[in-house]
């Protein structure tokens, strides 16, 4: 800031301007003008005396002394070491001139009255110094007159940054350019500003990173390049290039002609682009600011069509505000809006890239819930705009809140089942008002609910279609989550209670509401009478009769010695104490997961029973018993039943009611399942559905303690099967006796693969049972049984015994012949036994004779005659091969017809059997692409698969567009042939892939085939374990992972099922495990067979934070066990005890996730157990007790 007076008067000598002050006034102001005040003749008679008496000694001191004074103040050099000799020479410069000021004399020097006027003020007294020390203010005894200290030791930073700290100087803004106190006519102020000018012109941005939206869009605008150069219309072979020449992609974008670049001194051949021709000539690259705006006008398009396509909603909306369907898609459609909006933003801000990606995600969940909101106002009624709604307040709202809108929620709608199934999830995965009893008594509510809803008593609420269906599946998840939190004896009582209640009833209290009848069946399972599955069982309906003619008198029991195999607990004591613990606790859950009853004939009461919780009264199950009143349905909770006990079942009955897919899934098998390469044809026919069974409750990677049930949960199926055998139509009958020869099946393959020391009892015991099955009167003429008991012979190496029970079994049903599916199914697996046991030629392809055992079985099986063993080695005519082809083509035809007819133009006098047993197509499908293999090649046959999934493809497409279709299968029985519709279209599938797998392991043949084979069937049916698991045994043989991640990644993207995120972790895992045994296999300096490949640790962290991310994910207990266990793996001991603790706030009601905590954090056993205790998730064996044993 300069300050300027205009009219101020200036002294004519400056120098002597204040000395003025001290002389008296003139009194005479007339020649004012001519006076110089700056002068005065003291001070010159003065000076001349001093020039007389002193003469030259004294200005030679004061030259000296200033001089010197002068030196001393210059600050010494820091680094003196360095320039020692310029400073000597500095030095000598110096003294030099010192010599030479001295020679020349004082008497030319001339005296200035400056000099005289600051010897005369050193000579005045001076105040006293300034203190040099700092002091408080309050410290001082007397207030001295200048409160001020001077700090004598100098700031180094001034010296270095050449000016003052910016936070000792005051900062402000000022507002106009006037100031205050002056006077503008006479003073003004020239402010300047203290920043730097900004440099004309922006500095160049930064290329562009490949991965950036600015070349993600851009790559997307722009038409591929050409690989190859454009051959011209009139080709002249006289002026053809030696040479490709390049397209000058830079001349084609601004409009030049495509092709050869034009020739030029420096590019004489026309093989530079316009750029590099520029550079030669040593020109600059042209601005890019036609880039950056075709870019922007690229950008302002997309925000066009965007911004266009909220408006098409907010119209439509307008117009039809009762649309709840656009609602929601309205509202999904805000998460593609938000990718388009924020993603370019967040990804050119790196460094706030997280901050950005949660404000931006917060911004969209806010967003939808405005539009949720608006949507329920508009639609007070609808349940799914609701349930939208709350979906989208999971996370923003607190738990607390959440959970009273909840609950207000099914206040307001308690007949909605959906509902109560989201409902129940939410409340089973709060963890800090999470507890057993609480979450049990809550699934009781919900079913009395409903139930008096299907029974009319709550008046105020219609029944909605298919309400039988949720409370059954409601039910058989309250079951699952008493097993998952250890109460097995509780869950089973609930199944035990429910067959006698929909099996047994009584026909006096059939017509009575839900409640009235649990009122009657309640004392029923109070008065100690055997109950389903127990020695000498009659059912209520008996025990209630009875009990009306006066009661019946018990007949002593029959003492059986049962012989004591309850093994020791604690085998060995040296073990630590958690590994004693977990095996102690397994073991007690495998032996111990039937409920106690005390025993009249050993005079046994209630008090007798060691453990109380072993016990279950009728309020534990009472508010859960349901009405199911239809036959499809009583067959459905069966096969749960069934399931709940590790039986394998038909998975096309149960697809249409699984609950919540994720939140069963606990076993390791679902991913593990097809791994045999000796059966690649067969390995599928026990699928695995990832569902522990009751009794196994170990660690994630435990061994299973028995093949079975062990010997009291085997009494209880055989007792159970045969008090159901009365009471159940022959088809049911039939479906159960199946899944007992499939149960049978698996414990052989349990033992062959696991306990081979045991395979030869088990063999002999599951022979014998299937032997039993086979000779009673519904089963005799069952195809699908003697299929199963052939496939068991075959499983045990009984090839010749195999071969008879399947001739003997194509005899009852060759009548119908190919028009058989169970006929079909059984030939087909014969045929692939077959195969599979290396009768047939090299690469599965027969020679000239035709002498396969597969093409005889194939060749009579379409002529309809009857196979014998020894006929089956005998080699097949030309003419027979082309007639069975015949027939197959024929047969197939006319079955996919039928099955198109009967579906798309439904008969309502139909049967629903007769429905379903024409959907049956993967055994005749199977039969003739297996006969194509073996007899023209793997063409023909993939071809014959192609075209049948496509016409099936086709056909379940149409019906799950169709609205009629849609409100049809409401109805069980249309519900349950879109089911095995959607099987058979799934099984066709897999077949397919596994024919061509099987192909590729005997012979060559490409690989791509398969792969498109097995992409076109994932995108079809993305929650098919099968599937996937050859999808991965096909990929991890190639160490290229991009098109097996980019498939995946495709698929999660648009569905919400857990399976493909858990087998795309899988598959990396698998490729980590890969990479670590190479690099383990070789030395330091021996070069790697495999290329080490980085990232994929923090990629398995990736994909598992992503699934557990989703809604399925966050529910599912195989997910969050496998990342507990990944994170140990890697030795991340922290954040996988974060995990936990984090997995506990989704997931609370499983036991195995505590399980695991043990094993993998065995320090904070006492800290697991307590929590169990306070959720009241059952410990059969306490701490203290484990103690005791111990000492003992």
């Amino acid at each position: 800031m300069r300050l300027f007076d205009r009219n101020s008067n200036m002294a004519l000598f400056p120098a002597f301007a204040d000395v003025s002050s001290d002389k008296v006034e003139d009194t005479s102001n007339e020649l004012k003008w001519l006076n110089n005040n700056s002068f005065q003749t003291s001070d010159a008679l003065s000076l001349h005396s001093l020039f007389l008496e002193k003469k030259s000694d004294g200005l030679h001191n004061k030259d000296s002394s200033v001089h010197r004074k002068d030196v001393d103040s210059v600050p010494p050099k820091k680094k003196k070491k360095k320039h020692e000799k310029h400073g000597d020479k500095k030095k000598k410069h110096t003294e030099k001139i010192k010599r030479s000021t001295e020679s020349s004399g004082s008497d030319s020097e001339p005296i200035f009255p400056s000099d005289l006027k600051q010897k005369q003020e050193t000579e005045r007294p001076r105040d006293a110094p300034i203190s040099s020390s700092f002091s408080w203010l309050d410290d001082m005894q007397s207030p001295t007159a200048k409160p001020f200290c001077v700090d004598s030791k100098s700031d180094a930073s001034n010296w270095t940054y050449k000016s003052l700290y910016r936070g000792d100087v005051a900062r402000y803004r000022r507002k106009g350019r006037s100031s205050l106190g002056l006077d503008p006519r006479r003073q003004e102020v020239s402010w300047e500003d203290a920043n730097k000018k900004r440099k004309e012109g922006d500095k160049k941005k930064g290329a562009d990173r490949y991965f950036s939206t600015v070349c993600r869009q851009l790559l997307k605008s722009q038409l591929p390049l050409l690989i190859l150069p454009r051959v011209p219309e009139s080709s002249d072979v006289s002026n053809s290039n030696l040479f490709l020449p390049l397209e000058d992609v830079e001349g084609e974008k601004k409009g030049e002609p495509v092709g050869r670049a034009q020739t030029s001194s420096v590019n004489p051949l026309g093989v530079y682009d316009s750029t590099t021709a520029l550079w030669l000539q040593g020109k600059g690259k042209q601005d890019q600011t036609d880039h950056r705006d075709s870019h922007n006008l690229e950008t302002g398009q997309e925000a066009v069509l965007v911004t266009g396509q909220t408006e098409e909603f907010n119209r439509k909306l307008r117009e039809q505000p009762e649309d709840t369907d656009l609602w929601l898609k309205f509202i999904r459609y805000q998460d593609e809006l938000s990718a388009t909006v924020f993603g370019g933003e967040d990804e050119q801000q790196g460094k706030e890239l997280p901050e950005r990606r949660r404000s931006s995600y917060k911004a969209v969940l806010e967003k939808k819930l405005s539009i949720a909101e608006r949507a329920v106002a508009t639609n007070p009624s609808c349940v799914a705009l609701q349930r939208e709604r709350l979906r989208i307040c999971q996370e923003l709202w607190e738990p607390s809140a959440l959970a009273k809108e909840w609950k207000k929620l099914v206040f307001l709608h308690p007949n909605s089942g959906p509902l109560w199934k989201e409902y129940l999830i939410f409340t089973q995965s709060y963890f800090s008002n999470f507890s057993v009893s609480r979450v049990n008594s809550a699934y009781g509510k919900c079913l009395s609910t409903l139930s008096a809803v299907r029974d009319g008593s709550m008046v105020s609420h219609p029944a909605l279609p298919g309400i039988e269906e949720d409370m059954l599946d409601i039910f058989t998840q309250q079951c699952h989550f008493l097993r998952q939190s250890g109460h097995s004896e509780k869950a089973f009582s609930l199944f035990q209670a429910m067959i006698d209640f929909t099996f047994f009833k009584p026909d006096s209290v059939r017509q009575l509401s839900t409640k009235q009848q649990a009122d009657f069946f309640e004392p029923f399972w109070d008065s100690g009478e055997p109950r389903v599955g127990e020695l000498n069982a009659r059912g209520w309906k008996a025990w209630m009769v009875q009990q009306e003619r006066g009661g019946w008198v018990q007949p002593c029991a029959e003492e059986e010695e049962e012989e004591d195999d309850e093994e020791e607990e604690v085998k060995d004591c040296s073990q630590p104490r958690w590994k004693v613990w977990l095996n102690a606790e397994s073991s007690r859950e495998a032996a111990h997961w039937l409920p106690w009853r005390p025993e009249k004939a050993k005079s046994q009461s209630e008090d007798d029973c060691e453990d109380p919780e072993r016990q279950v009264l009728f309020d534990d199950i009472g508010p859960s018993l349901i009405c199911l009143s239809s036959s499809d349905l009583q067959l459905r909770f069966l096969l749960n039943f069934l399931l709940f006990l590790g039986l394998p079942v038909d998975t096309a009955v149960l697809s249409g009611g699984r609950c919540h897919p994720g939140v069963l899934l606990e076993d390791l098998s679902l991913l593990t399942q097809g791994s045999d390469s000796r059966h690649a044809l067969t390995s599928h026919c026990l699928p695995s559905l990832g569902v522990n069974s009751v009794g196994h409750m170990t660690t994630l990677q435990g061994a299973r303690k028995w093949a079975g049930l062990g010997k009291q949960g085997e009494k209880f199926v055989n007792a159970m099967f045969n008090m159901l055998q009365p009471v159940l139509p022959s088809q049911h009958r039939t479906v159960l006796s199946l899944s007992r020869m499939q149960y049978e099946k698996l414990k052989v393959f349990r033992c062959m693969h696991s306990n081979k020391k045991r395979l030869r009892s088990q063999s002999k015991i599951s022979k014998r049972l299937a032997k039993s099955l086979l000779k009673e009167p519904d089963n005799r003429s069952s195809l699908a049984m003697w299929r199963e008991f052939a496939h068991l012979e075959w499983m045990l190496g009984h090839l010749e015994e195999a071969r008879k029970v399947f001739s003997a079994a194509t005899a009852l049903g060759a009548a119908k012949g190919l028009c058989n599916p169970s006929l079909c199914e059984l030939c087909l697996l014969w045929a692939q036994l077959e195969v599979e046991d290396g009768a047939s030629g090299p690469g599965g392809v027969v020679g000239d004779g035709g002498a396969s055992p597969a093409v005889c079985v194939l060749s009579r099986h379409a002529e309809g005659n009857v196979l014998s063993p020894s006929s089956s080695s005998q080699p097949v005519s030309p003419v027979a091969i082309v007639k069975a082809r015949r027939s197959y083509e024929q047969a197939l035809t006319a079955s996919l017809s039928a099955v198109d007819q009967d579906l798309c133009h439904p008969q309502a006098n139909k049967k629903v059997g007769v429905q379903e047993e024409k959907l049956r197509l993967r055994g005749l499908l199977g039969c003739y692409a297996l006969f194509q293999y073996l007899t023209m090649g793997i063409k023909a046959a993939n071809a014959v698969y192609s075209q049948a999934r496509e016409r099936m493809g086709d056909l379940h497409r149409t019906i799950m567009s169709d609205d009629r279709s849609r409100a049809d299968a409401c109805h069980s029985g249309s519900n349950l042939l879109v089911s095995r519709l959607t099987s058979e279209c799934e099984m066709l599938a897999v077949q397919q892939a596994s024919l061509l797998k099987y192909h590729m392991s005997v012979g060559v043949f490409p690989l791509a085939t398969l792969r498109d084979t097995l992409t076109s069937a994932l995108t079809s049916w993305p929650s098919s374990a099968p599937l996937w698991s050859i999808y991965v045994q096909v990929e991890n043989r190639y160490h290229s992972a991009g098109r097996a991640r980019r498939f995946f990644h495709t698929l999660t993207r648009d569905n919400s099922s857990v399976v493909p995120r858990l087998f795309a972790i899988l598959a990396e895992q698998q490729r980590k495990q890969l990479v670590d045994a190479a690099q383990g296999s070789c030395g330091k300096s021996a070069p790697l067979s495999v290329l080490p490949e980085n990232g994929l640790s923090n990629r398995i962290r990736g994909l598992f934070e992503s699934a557990i991310g989703t809604e399925m994910g966050a529910h599912c207990p195989l997910l969050w066990r496998m990342y507990i266990h990944y994170l140990v793996s890697e030795g991340k001991m922290d954040k996988a005890k974060g995990l936990f603790y984090k997995a506990l706030q989704n997931i609370p009601w499983v036991k195995g996730l505590y399980m695991d905590a043990v094993q993998l954090f065995p320090e904070y056993l006492q800290e697991f157990a307590d929590l169990m205790t306070e959720k009241e998730l059952r410990v059969r064996l306490p701490l203290e007790e484990l103690d005791i044993l111990l000492e003992d």
